[in-house]
């Protein structure tokens, strides 16, 4: 290898890490905005549109089909008006970044306020950051568990 590829190589590689640790960095900041209820961070941290997955459910009023930032952060107050704050629980036991691209793994449980039952499961979250904010929030998670935890 000459030492032009390998500079090459190394400065796409710093570049690379650099790209990652922008990435890491966003995904924290919307981690503790999520846990202190900061809807105007959140609103901040995703972007103009967002490609936002997470199945569609009838049953549950906070799961539905999302686009803008402000609709995305709203997910989070929706969801604490329907489930008991002190009951929920989140625990992340992976947080992988490539690129652009986070995914955090974990378990989810909590409890409808409505019907006082309790769901829980494990659930995936992939994230892709651009520009410092949210383009992509792909959500899996135990929706049979939720749903179940929603009907009266």
């Amino acid at each position: 290898m000459s030492i032009k590829s390998t500079a090459t190589t190394m400065n796409s590689a710093a570049a690379a890490s650099s790209v990652a640790e922008a990435t890491r960095a966003v995904v924290q900041e919307f981690l503790a905005a999520r846990l202190a209820g900061d809807t105007a961070r959140l609103v901040a941290l995703f972007a103009d549109e967002v490609d936002w997955v997470l199945a569609e459910n009838p049953a549950v009023p906070w799961i539905r089909p999302r686009t803008t930032a402000a609709d995305c952060a709203a997910q989070f107050t929706e969801l604490m008006e329907h489930t008991v704050p002190e009951d929920a629980r989140a625990s992340v036991d992976t947080f992988l970044v490539d690129g652009t691209d986070a995914v955090l793994m974990g378990h989810v449980s909590g409890t409808v306020r409505a019907t006082g039952k309790s769901f829980e499961g494990p659930f995936a979250l992939r994230l892709t950051v651009e520009d410092h904010r949210i383009t992509r929030h792909h959500l899996y998670e135990n929706s049979l568990s939720i749903a179940e935890a929603c009907a009266r």
